[in-house]
């Protein structure tokens, strides 16, 4: 998860690039600055009301963006508490949300590494 200034084609493809593997599928919405995206790409038309697409007949609807937009919705509600967020730190904010999404649990161990940056 990162905070970039903008989400214009000039800005979001570099980032998209930089942090995905080049044999990544990407899912988006249709978002005009996602059209050059240079990884298979899938998308879901939101405009048109598509939210999940079986693209190969399995009847399961794989291409979606469910499981990104669920990730928003973690974020958002771990900086609802805080009730707004200066620009300047919410990237600090949105790095201690990943880090919790991605430790899944509270461990003695991650209180510790906690206590010990707020010591330095």
């Amino acid at each position: 998860m990162r905070v970039i200034g903008h989400t214009d084609k000039e800005t979001l493809l570099p980032h998209v690039h930089r942090y995905t593997d080049t044999e990544a599928t990407i899912y988006t919405d249709e978002w005009r600055a996602y059209g050059q995206v240079q990884r298979e790409h899938r998308t879901v038309a939101h405009g048109l009301k598509e939210w999940a697409r079986d693209d190969d007949g399995d009847r399961i609807r794989d291409v979606h963006v469910n499981t990104i937009e669920g990730l928003w919705t973690t974020l958002r509600n771990f900086l609802r508490p805080f009730r707004g967020v200066h620009k300047k730190y919410l990237g600090g904010y949105v790095a201690m949300c990943e880090f919790a999404i991605n430790l899944k649990r509270i461990t003695p161990a991650f209180i510790s590494s906690l206590v010990a940056q707020h010591s330095v």
